[in-house]
């Protein structure tokens, strides 16, 4: 009895310890899509790995790359993933889909959106009629991307219509809906928390509000403890025909969150 004992515990202790990990950093808008809890478990299926995701801001994202706390990262910000990679952080920057973000706000809409024709006029109307706006404030990828909007509409919000919460996208989410307020928000994640939401899309389809992500392999010559060679396994498969498959396939109430881009 006591021999069966110690080889069924050898043999769950090989078993564990064959089993590698593979540390994600991501954004809470890929997290909160669900996409992940439908593309991960393929993977680790296929290569007998478990992947550790760690789901924060794109900014918080890459600054776990820089620090060699995960192996890879996959985000939505271009301008500071090409940053991350130039400085050595970072390689192996593959695209691997797109949606685009969306305006939401109470159907009474205050500010008018759904009179104007550009997202810097939006933004301009939110502005004149001091329309509560909730900003996630967390240097997120949609965070990165709402500042960036701001600039080009020369506007710098400010004042008690403007709150900066430094919460994720569900939880942003939530509290703009509490408050019949205004949100900038990807249309993924969006469309998952639909049903839970008594706010509506009143602006969108501007060329501006494109929204692409990559996937990173933080650099091995930085840091020799990452695991390149099952980081650069994950890359191949969410950029295969496989991968792009389960990710143009991931739908919600019948709604595309995501159109794959790598092939």
């Amino acid at each position: 009895m006591n021999k069966l004992f110690f080889i069924l515990l050898f043999l769950c202790s090989f078993q564990t310890q064959a089993i590698e990990i593979l540390r994600l950093s991501t954004t809470t808008s890929t997290e909160n899509s669900g996409l992940l809890s439908v593309l991960n478990p393929v993977f680790e299926k296929k290569y007998d790995a478990r992947i550790d995701v760690i789901a924060v801001g794109t900014g918080k994202a890459l600054k776990l790359g820089e620090n060699g706390d995960v192996d890879v990262v996959f985000v939505h910000a271009p301008a500071a993933e090409v940053a991350f990679v130039d400085a050595g952080y970072g390689i192996e920057r593959k695209a691997v889909m797109h949606n685009d973000f969306v305006l939401l706000g109470a159907k009474n809409d205050k500010a008018q959106l759904k009179t104007v024709r550009t997202i810097i006029e939006a933004l301009q109307k939110i502005v004149d009629y001091q329309a509560e706006f909730i900003s996630r404030g967390d240097d997120s990828g949609t965070h990165k991307k709402e500042m960036l909007l701001w600039k080009m509409a020369n506007q710098q919000p400010k004042g008690d219509w403007y709150l900066s919460a430094g919460q994720g996208m569900g939880a942003v989410l939530k509290i703009a809906d509490e408050k019949q307020a205004y949100t900038l928000t990807d249309r993924g994640t969006y469309i998952a928390y639909q049903d839970k939401l008594d706010l509506e899309i009143l602006f969108a389809d501007d060329k501006a509000l494109f929204n692409p992500y990559h996937i990173i392999a933080v650099n091995p010559k930085r840091y020799d403890t990452v695991n390149y060679p099952l980081a650069k396994k994950y890359i191949d498969f969410v950029i295969s025909a496989t991968g792009q498959k389960i990710i143009g396939d991931y739908k919600k109430k019948e709604q595309q969150l995501f159109y794959p881009d790598a092939l």
